[in-house]
């Protein structure tokens, strides 16, 4: 208020201006019927509605109105013809027509959108001749419905923004939930929790529903919600329907429930089926792109975490094999090998037993070499027998779920045992399978798919150890064994007469000497003094224990070392040996032999003074005359 002037601002309303279209026109016939039924009952008591019958033509000459309590001297026949003459009329002329007919008076108005003016209806009023209106009585009544209709029309538009307010709304909120649940998905980084939240996510969108997940590999256990996808051959069942097929599946149920299965996929595979069963009451098809992007979502967070886990299992494996393959490397003992990988594969694979078997090529045997079942260790077993015998024959791992329900082979290993899971591999040197591996566990199933795989793997590295085992010990055996008598070398003679001084309390040293052995060769032939050289070593090597040691001193020399043997025991072997060469060579000929021997009472005796008396024992032999024993 300023210089005594009152300033009103009218307040603008926002919607004021809106008018209908022509893409509207179907919703026209409902607008008019409302507001024709507004507009009467507001004017009915007027003087023109008291007097006369109003109607309302559309464009396509249907009619609005209400004349049954009122009567004109015409038919109603002629009533509708002429009325509907009239709004003809006027909607061809454009502008207001008034006649009489049979002492009727039709007058008829353009009824015009307030924006272009374009007309959308027309305003007829038919009333006796006697009680004739004018234009402008008939424009106020057209004005006074055009409010209602506006009035109405404003109503639904409003009504009509409000619900597509409402709609955007919820979908804002309904895309917000979505990207928290994805985010949420995307953040788990292991399958189970995944599963987990993609079931709380849709039972927290769906609270009056059954949600359930069906998954073709991993189950949770004790969760009701998670169930194994099995293949029915029902052709109702939905489920494995919509996983075969890669789509959507609905069922409506008679009892008033619909069900929908929808395939949890990734980028690789499809992983399992999410279902819902809600009533058809609280369920909008509006949702169902939504519960599918949850489901493809939560298979794509499913196939991450998956392939998460897979890296870190690999990981691990590497890891497992790689400080294996160091520790096998460290051994080169066969024995040693065999039980660290039983010890390491019971700790691996969490089992109960484990056991390691290898071929005897002699026997064409397998022989138990480690087991922690040591009722086992030192049995031999055909080739045939057995899960060894499936590995040995086909050369390939195996995996063995329940043995109590299948039993395809015997096995005393899982008989004694009670075990129930198995896994086997080969252990190949140059391609053939010189050993079996075999790993049980009490419990049914215990073993996976990725238990076998990494069997194999480590199975292989074991064969390389035994490999390397096996080359370090033919090494050995080169550098300390003769090659033409097949005895060991003189150096490894004089190292284990050392290592025996320190720990045992006597021993005896024979020195053998082959009689004339150069008139052998010259007589001969060198090929025949090597004969007798093999011939008389084998002779030694049969006629002494496994723990003696009989070795080449040099040229027709050989010496036998004879650990906690005395003296006079020694002289009965020596004999032995004289009494056989003597009796087995062809050509015959016939040893000498000197004897020393040394106790842990006496002062230290040093391997060159033991191999000086009995060289000096053998000198005597050969000077008494050959083919004799002496002791020094």
């Amino acid at each position: 208020m300023m210089d005594g002037t009152i300033g009103l601002n009218k307040p603008t309303i926002w919607f004021a201006d809106e008018d209908f279209h022509d893409a509207d026109e179907p919703y026209l016939p409902e607008l008019l019927t409302e507001s024709y039924k507004s507009w009467y009952d507001d004017a009915e008591d007027m003087k023109l509605c008291m007097s006369g019958i109003f109607r309302l033509y559309t464009k396509a000459n249907s009619y609005f109105g209400n004349h049954s309590e009122l009567s004109l001297p015409v038919s109603v026949l002629q009533l509708d013809a002429q009325m509907s003459r009239a709004a003809e009329l006027c909607l061809e002329q454009g502008q207001f027509i008034q006649f009489n007919y049979e002492n009727i008076q039709y007058s008829a108005i353009l009824v015009k959108r307030r924006r272009d003016s374009v007309a959308f209806a027309t305003f007829v009023y038919a009333t006796k001749v006697d009680q004739a209106i004018s234009d402008i009585e008939l424009e106020a009544y057209m004005k006074h419905f055009r409010v209602h209709f506006y009035r109405i029309f404003e109503s639904v538009f409003v009504k009509e923004i409000m619900i597509q307010k409402t709609l955007i709304d919820k979908e804002a909120s309904h895309r917000e939930r979505l990207f928290l649940i994805s985010k949420r998905l995307y953040d788990q980084i292991n399958a189970e929790s995944v599963v987990r939240e993609v079931l709380y996510s849709l039972e927290d969108l769906y609270q009056d529903s059954e949600i359930y997940l069906y998954l073709s590999q991993d189950h949770l256990e004790g969760d009701a919600r998670v169930r194994p996808l099995e293949f029915r051959n029902s052709a109702n069942d939905i489920v494995t329907e919509a996983f075969l097929e890669g789509k959507c599946c609905i069922d409506r149920e008679q009892n008033g429930y619909i069900k929908l299965a929808i395939p949890m996929n990734g980028k690789q595979a499809a992983y399992g089926v999410l279902c819902i069963e809600i009533k058809n009451s609280h369920w909008d098809e509006s949702d169902l792109p939504a519960f599918m992007l949850i489901a493809d979502t939560a298979g794509s967070a499913f196939e991450n975490a998956k392939l998460y886990e897979q890296s870190n299992l690999l990981i691990n494996e590497l890891k497992i094999i790689n400080d294996m393959t160091k520790r096998l490397n460290q051994s080169l003992r066969s024995k040693e090998i065999f039980q660290f990988a039983t010890s390491e594969l019971m700790k691996i694979f969490e089992a109960d037993y484990c056991c390691v078997l290898q071929l005897d090529r002699e026997s064409n045997e397998f022989k138990m070499k480690a087991s922690n079942h040591e009722a086992l260790v030192g049995k031999t077993y055909s080739i045939d027998y057995g899960f060894t015998g499936i590995v040995y024959r086909t050369k390939e791992a195996l995996i063995t779920s329940d043995y109590w329900n299948t039993q395809p082979v015997s096995s005393e290993l899982m008989d004694d045992t009670n075990s129930r899971s198995l896994i086997g591999a080969p252990i190949f040197v140059e391609g053939e399978v010189v050993g079996v591996i075999l790993v049980t566990h009490r419990d049914a199933n215990h073993f996976s798919y990725d238990n076998y795989k990494l069997l194999q793997v480590m199975s292989s590295h074991i064969g390389l150890a035994v490999t390397n085992a096996s080359l370090h010990a033919e090494m050995r055996k080169m550098v300390i064994t003769d090659n033409l008598t097949n005895l060991h070398a003189r150096h490894y003679l004089n190292e284990q007469i050392q290592r025996r001084q320190r720990s045992d309390a006597q021993g005896s040293l024979i020195l053998v000497d082959i009689d004339f052995f150069k008139n052998v060769n010259d007589t001969y032939g060198h090929q025949v003094g090597d004969r007798i050289l093999i011939q008389v070593s084998a002779i030694i090597r049969s006629s002494i224990r496994n723990g003696d040691i009989a070795a080449r001193w040099g040229g027709e020399e050989l010496a036998i070392y004879l650990p906690n043997v005395h003296a006079s025991r020694a002289i009965q072997i020596a004999e032995r040996v004289r009494i056989r060469v003597e009796n087995e060579t062809d050509p015959k000929v016939t040893v000498s032999c000197g004897i020393s021997e040394w106790e842990s009472g006496q002062d230290k005796i040093s391997v060159e003074s033991l191999f000086y008396r009995a060289d000096m024992a053998l000198y005597e032999s050969k000077k008494n005359g050959r083919n004799r024993i002496n002791i020094g």
